[in-house]
């Protein structure tokens, strides 16, 4: 493995070779290199010299390079090579890259594309792309060893030899019935110690973990996490093998969740990350701001309707963004507890209370404790033990707002079927900053009056 200080070297390399025209000097220069490694290659490369370095790169290496390129950058990269040399590449990836790109190829040459595959093949993909994005269907596998329940353990080991190179993994082997009806699992391991004339179906391990094609992305990383699961069988709505989901790609669900909740947890797109042009990311983070620009003018009106209560307790002010900070931080914290909680399991209405009710406690708590030590230092510093009651109590009652509010919010998504990850943390802040600018004063004015 190179790092990628030393691929950006390379790549300097490539340049000098391409400017000479030595492109086969470029071929030998970039064999067996890992693909992660050619892919930084690839993207340290100036912008003029992409496309002749593709157009020169032996196919295999193309490949290889795409699997470690996002989506957006595998259309780039075969819109600067043509169309006809991109199907030759689309033919050397997996499944799971071809479903996730063909969804975006121009319907054109996707036309052309499947035409060139095999019948077998080109069905699967088409149907691949039949379902919903997150769900098992999409991120399914066609290769893997399934074989009738009928055979024995010996002629089991030479059906497997056969097709063993059609498969990803010889893990497991999955057994059907006429019906093709999946009916049991058995290691290769299992398989080989058995004896010779044993039948699949009397040695089988019938209990199994199987999902359907429409299972979504977080109901699989729950899957994997509960029953450390190495790879999922899809079956359809008559119980018929269509697809497996392998070990890799639960891991990649497991990373796509985590960055795609960490994404919306900061209102930042999942599309952005450091290859990401300024332009680009500007405008796909600036929707989430301005909503929150113009909601967070709501506190601005707040704080003018006690302009004259500001006037009277100038030192008001000094606590007021210690309040809004404090509220913003608890209702954060609840938030990350519950969308955490809810990729994890499922909440039904007994537990969403229990949840709540025990987030209403930690915010009594919370806030009895913060509010009296506020109350203390708001009455050494400014000498006034009723302002340091105000700012207390204030305290107390946003802390409490604040812990329910990112209990609620989430849970009321989640029952309506939007996720709660888009209850991010941005929009929690906002929304209690309003609810302590709105608290504070209005208790400083029942005590002034």
């Amino acid at each position: 493995m190179l790092s990628d200080r030393e691929c950006e070297q390379l790549a300097l390399e490539v340049v000098e070779y391409m400017n000479n025209e030595k492109f086969n000097e470029v071929n030998d220069l970039l064999k067996e290199k890992h693909p992660y490694n050619l892919s930084v290659i690839f993207q340290s490369l100036p912008e003029k010299y992409r496309a002749p370095f593709l157009e020169h790169l032996e196919d295999s290496m193309i490949a290889s390079i795409m699997k470690k390129l996002s989506t957006m950058q595998q259309m780039e990269a075969l819109g600067k090579i043509g169309p006809e040399k991109a199907n030759k590449i689309l033919t050397l990836l997996d499944g799971d890259i071809l479903a996730h790109l063909l969804k975006v190829y121009p319907d054109a040459h996707l036309k052309r594309y499947l035409s060139g595959l095999g019948t077998e093949q080109s069905a699967f993909i088409q149907k691949k792309l039949g379902y919903p994005d997150g769900t098992a269907g999409r991120l399914m596998s066609n290769q893997y060893i399934a074989l009738q329940e009928s055979l024995n353990v010996e002629e089991a080991i030479l059906k497997a030899r056969e097709l063993a190179f059609y498969s990803e993994s010889l893990h497991y082997i999955y057994l059907l019935n006429e019906n093709k009806q999946l009916t049991g699992i058995i290691a290769y391991r299992d398989l080989v110690i058995a004896a010779q004339d044993e039948k699949l179906k009397d040695i089988m391990n019938r209990q199994m973990i199987c999902v359907s094609a429409l299972t979504k992305r977080a109901e699989l990383a729950r899957l994997l996490q509960r029953y450390d699961l190495s790879a999922l069988p899809v079956l359809d709505e008559e119980s018929r093998l269509i697809g497996v989901i392998k070990f890799e790609d639960i891991v990649k669900v497991l990373i796509h969740e985590a960055s795609e909740d960490y994404g919306k947890f900061s209102t930042a797109s999942k599309e952005i990350d450091f290859q990401t042009k300024p332009l680009t990311a500007t405008l796909r983070r600036l929707p989430w701001l301005v909503a929150l620009l113009f909601i967070g003018l709501v506190s601005g009106s707040i704080i003018a309707k006690f302009e004259g209560t500001l006037e009277q307790v100038v030192a008001l002010a000094f606590f007021m963004p210690l309040i809004a900070g404090m509220t913003g931080n608890t209702g954060t914290q609840s938030l990350a507890v519950v969308v955490r909680g809810l990729a994890e399991q499922e909440v039904g209405l007994k537990k969403a209370a229990k949840l709540l009710l025990r987030e209403a406690w930690a915010g009594v708590l919370i806030g009895i404790i913060c509010g009296l030590s506020i109350a203390v230092i708001a009455y050494i510093w400014q000498g006034n033990i009723y302002l340091g009651i105000v700012v207390g109590g204030s305290l107390l009652l946003t802390l409490i707002i604040g812990t329910l509010a990112g209990t609620i919010i989430p849970l009321l998504l989640y029952k309506f079927g939007i996720d709660p990850a888009v209850a991010s943390g941005p929009l929690i802040t906002t929304i209690n900053d309003i609810f302590s600018l709105f608290i504070f004063p209005l208790l400083l004015s029942f005590w002034i009056n």
